[in-house]
């Protein structure tokens, strides 16, 4: 699997790619920053943010787009702004039929570094070492990018088949339900 991670911001937004399975080593395909100017007018920034991601969809052709669920902060303008760079991605996305999932910050350090609470340093340091390269990616933005796209692939299996089950137990209601309505239906009469 292949896997576009988006950290959304403004100023920075950080993009890296990650390819494999769980369970077996991943691999880096590439990581960088979507950057835009903070005095720049809004629409424009949301606009460079867009082509910068679209220019990594052409490039890199993901199957998912991992994207860092935004989350209640205090600094209400730094929530705005990155919810406004995440609809980016995940518009992007959605225009080209790429699957988006959408985890919280939490989730993903928790993935990477088995605690939820760890800092940017544990999870650039955990970053680097599950992907075997020789140094954290910087900014930060650009390593819980690609932190994102691991969170992916090793949760997704199991989101599958939780999907799945969950599906599955739909049916099978649905199925008994119209049964109980249908009591003839059942044994192949019509009413």
């Amino acid at each position: 699997m292949r896997v576009l991670g988006v950290d959304p911001g403004l100023t920075r937004c950080g993009v890296g790619v990650v390819e494999g399975v769980a369970g077996r080593p991943l691999t880096m395909v590439g990581v960088g920053v979507v950057r835009t100017p903070a005095d720049a007018e809004l629409g424009l920034r949301l606009v460079a943010i867009e082509q910068g991601i679209e220019a990594w969809l052409d490039e890199h052709r993901p199957e998912c787009v991992a994207v860092e669920r935004v989350f209640s902060q205090h600094n209400v303008r730094t929530v705005m702004g990155t919810a406004q760079a995440s609809a980016v991605a995940m518009l992007c996305a959605a225009r080209r039929g790429i699957p988006v999932a959408l985890h919280t910050p939490s989730e993903v350090k928790a993935a990477v570094t088995g605690s939820g609470r760890a800092d940017k340093a544990q999870v650039g340091a955990m970053v680097t070492r599950l992907l075997r390269l020789d140094a954290p990616p910087k900014p930060a933005d650009a390593a819980d990018a690609l932190a994102l796209a691991i969170c992916h692939i090793w949760r997704a299996p199991a989101q599958n088949r939780l999907q799945q089950a969950v599906a599955q137990n739909r049916l099978q209601q649905a199925v008994a339900l119209h049964a109980a309505k249908n009591p003839n239906a059942s044994k192949g009469r019509t009413a």
